[in-house]
């Protein structure tokens, strides 16, 4: 795999730098460049990896970069970076959302990079995330090899063909832990009118989403044969799952799931301006 550089040291940057370190990744192949000389020192106290401020430094020295920084900062970090000898034979992972790998390449200085645009969701900075990956036309059968690595550091991988489909990954798993919340939340607070504690409402949701959720990824059942498994003719859940149809919950679902991939596309166009 090679030297690996971190550029920008936020929670999904540490969630990937423990997930490499676990996977048997040595943190002495591994460097971290934060904005300040105190968060660098926090980033190596906490994760064993050398660390600094030089963003050029790091990048001269690693096979592979894995940007790490907000959105709104890509342009600047990427333009800054163009001075740095053999970015050619260099791979980049980019974590940010809405930056599309032409405009990175761009920003980069060179058509020609490889670059993986990757869209992975807060469970990840407990290795428990799901992830969704586009490689562009130049990334080798080997270097996709070393970002699958990368991203399976942080839960389960997947790759699409198209970059637009990324659009469609955030919609679905990039902002799906916040619908799961959401869900989680209106349950909870449903048991609390039903006559039960908050306490006792918030675990018995919570457990009940962490279950579901095993069988889901442990069983290898589908959602939809778990849910007429679990929904006995003319019983209790049959009856909670007559509501949800008759108020069109899949319409709802859509709806805001296409919102969130429309949204995906317009931050695509707002942030990654090639001017």
């Amino acid at each position: 795999m090679g030297k690996i550089a971190f550029i920008g040291a936020g929670n999904m940057a540490r969630a990937m730098i423990f997930g490499l370190i676990e996977s048997g990744v040595s943190a002495a192949d591994i460097i971290g460049t934060t904005a300040s000389e105190a968060s660098a020192q926090a980033l190596h106290d906490a994760t064993g990896i050398a660390t600094g401020t030089d963003n050029q430094h790091a990048v001269a020295s690693a096979e592979t970069v894995i940007l790490a920084v907000k959105p709104q900062k890509m342009r600047d970090v990427c333009q800054a970076l163009q001075r740095v000898s053999g970015l050619e034979n260099k791979l980049f992972i980019s974590v940010a959302a809405g930056i599309t790998s032409d405009s990175m390449a761009h920003w980069l200085g060179n058509p020609t990079l490889a670059i993986i645009r990757s869209m992975p969701n807060t469970p990840a900075q407990i290795q428990l995330g799901a992830i969704g990956a586009y490689a562009n036309a130049n990334t080798s059968a080997e270097q996709r090899d070393t970002a699958h690595r990368v991203l399976s550091s942080m839960g389960l991988a997947v790759w699409v063909e198209a970059e637009a489909q990324i659009d469609a990954v955030t919609a679905l798993s990039g902002s799906g832990a916040a619908y799961v919340y959401l869900f989680c939340e209106l349950m909870q607070n449903a048991g609390e009118q039903l006559g039960l504690s908050a306490d006792i409402s918030a675990q018995l949701a919570a457990q009940t989403f962490k279950g579901a959720g095993a069988m889901l990824v442990d069983s290898q059942i589908t959602a939809k044969q778990l849910r007429i498994n679990v929904t006995s003719p003319n019983g209790t859940t049959e009856q909670a799952l007559k509501v949800f149809a008759n108020r069109q919950l899949d319409a709802i679902v859509l709806e805001a799931m296409s919102a969130a991939n429309q949204r995906s596309q317009q931050l695509a166009a707002e942030l990654g301006s090639q001017e």
